[in-house]
């Protein structure tokens, strides 16, 4: 079965966010990373590149708060109703294709599905009822079970 998982996204703040949180809750990153570390950096301009493209936090029995920094700079204004989404991690490509396909019916696709640069084949939209969705399936699990 997927793993549902929040995703958070703040206006320029993730990072004071989740010093926060960890600091309540307890744990340790397991991702931090900066649009100073994507491939192509050198597009991203010089006063975004420290803030959070990823981070993720483990809150207890498999669940993962994650985050990033949604800058308007870059065209993504955060809003109420939009900082948030729901990251579904599925146990297989079929499965993300059979639940992007499912969910996203009468939305609005941001980002249809497709390999991308961290490993995963990822895509995200809008359902019809203006929930905010990402399908995140990890290429590695695939290449795993071989």
């Amino acid at each position: 079965m997927a793993q549902f998982n929040p995703y958070l996204n703040f206006p320029g703040t993730t990072e004071e966010a989740f010093n926060f949180y960890k600091s309540v809750l307890g744990g340790e990153f397991i991702t931090v990373q900066r649009f100073k570390d994507i491939p192509d950096s050198s597009q991203i301009p010089p006063d975004v590149s420290d803030k959070i493209m990823h981070i993720s936090l483990p809150v207890g029995n498999g669940n993962v708060l994650m985050a990033t920094d949604a800058l308007e700079s870059m065209g993504h204004p955060v809003t109420m109703g939009n900082n948030f989404y729901i990251c579904i991690n599925p146990d297989s490509k079929k499965e993300a294709e059979r639940i992007f396909n499912g969910l996203s019916e009468g939305g609005k696709v941001e980002m249809p599905l497709s390999d991308q640069f961290w490993g995963a084949y990822y895509g995200s939209f809008r359902d019809k009822f203006g929930v905010g969705w990402m399908i995140n399936y990890d290429n590695r699990q695939q290449q795993e079970s071989k």
